[in-house]
Order: structure tokens, then sequence, then C-alpha cells
């Protein structure tokens, strides 16, 4: 199309294109073929692509997706390389969960790694550092799990396919606070531990009268303020 060719007041263009109309009823077979070929490759590559999906399983989608939009806008393109790639993805797919299952090695590599973020109510600020992962957005995990402390927390999760895993303390301990410092009026409402302080860069707990200069697990020097318990 040339230059001089676009107007904005050729509404047919704009809502029709320059196909044939007879092209939008080919377009009705096109897409009931590709949704065939969509919902057999998902019922192959198990239930995992309709749950909670992991990076293989997100790759293989982004595969298809980027598969079928040409050929339902341009008639030009046929089917058939959908139907090829479709094949594909879910050969490959196969092959690594078939493998997955069986070597633990391989399933690391391909699936990912669990991570623990936090042990006995303190961070483990290594394994958010190879998450990637920011206080911020941990703690806001963390409230929206409905912890307000970190002495709340035995174990916390990071998944293989992102999602966090909670185990919580079954009596809580005093433990560094996880609410924003700017929200003084629900702060004012948690009770302090009047004999322990927690360091606020792990979470690290230890008695008034114990309190060192430095943080003894991450080594961090001032940094102690008010356990809640």
């Amino acid at each position: 199309m040339e230059k001089q060719d676009i107007k904005l007041s050729d509404v047919s263009r704009i809502l029709f294109g320059e196909v044939p109309g007879e092209f939008y009823v080919e377009v009705i077979f096109r897409i009931l073929i590709i949704y065939l070929v969509l919902m057999i490759s998902m019922r192959v590559m198990g239930k995992r692509m309709a749950s909670q999906i992991g990076r293989n399983e997100m790759a293989a989608m982004v595969s298809l997706a980027a598969a079928i939009g040409v050929p339902l806008q341009d008639p030009s393109r046929g089917l058939l390389p959908v139907i090829v790639i479709a094949l594909i993805v879910m050969f490959f797919q196969s092959l690594i969960t078939r493998r997955a299952a069986i070597d633990q090695r391989f399933e690391r590599i391909s699936q990912g790694n669990i991570e623990l973020l936090i042990t006995d109510s303190i961070l483990n600020l290594e394994g958010m550092e190879r998450s990637r992962l920011s206080r911020n957005r941990l703690f806001a995990q963390l409230r929206s799990m409905q912890v307000s402390h970190l002495g709340m927390v035995d174990r916390l999760f990071l998944e293989a396919n992102g999602t966090f895993s909670l185990k919580l303390n079954p009596e809580a301990r005093p433990g560094l606070s996880i609410m924003p410092e700017w929200d003084q009026e629900f702060l004012s409402t948690m009770e302090q531990d009047e004999e322990a302080v927690a360091c606020g860069r792990c979470g690290k707990t230890v008695t008034k009268s114990e309190q060192p200069l430095t943080c003894p697990n991450c080594g961090r020097a001032n940094e102690w303020t008010v356990a809640i318990k």
C-alpha cells in the first residue's frame, strides 16, 4: 500500500482491510482448525498446561500463540505450518516431561529449582539474590498470606513454577515486622517484645541483654530494631 492510499475517511479499509469478503468466511474455518489444534496440543502436553505452569509450559504456549496469529490474518499463509509447529512443540514438551520424571538433575535444569527464602524466621539473603527477589516483593507476598512479622514464619519456599509455599511456626516467636514503615497507625497496634530485638536486614532476633554490635547472621552493623511478638 502506498502512502497516498492511506486516508482516515476510508472507513471500509479501516474496518475490513483489503481482503475479499470471502476471506471472512474462510477465517471461521481457519479458527475452527486452529482451535482443534490448540485443544489437542494442550491435552497431549498434560494438565499442567491448564494450571500454574512452569517455564517449559510457558515457552510451549508462547510458541503456539506466535504460530497461530499470522494464518488468521493473512490469507496468503496456510494452516499446515501451524500444525507442524504444534507437532514439534508437543514432541519436545512430552520428551522433556518424560525425562524430567526419571532424572532429577535434568528436572532441576529444565524446570528450575526450589529456593528456600526464609528459614526459622530469618531471611535467606543469598536465596533471595539468586531468585532476584527484593525485600519489598517478598514482604508483600507474606502480607497477602496474612503474615505481619517474620516470627510467624518457619519456612517460605519459592517453587520452580514461581509460586510461594508457606509453613507457619506452630507458635509465633518474636520477629522483624514486615509492615510498611509509613503505616504508623497499624504499627502502633502491634505488640513489641520487650526482651528481644531483630536485625533490620535479615530478621535475626537476639535478646537485648546479648545484643552484639553486628548481626551474627548477616554481619550488618547497627541494624537492630524492635521485635514484634
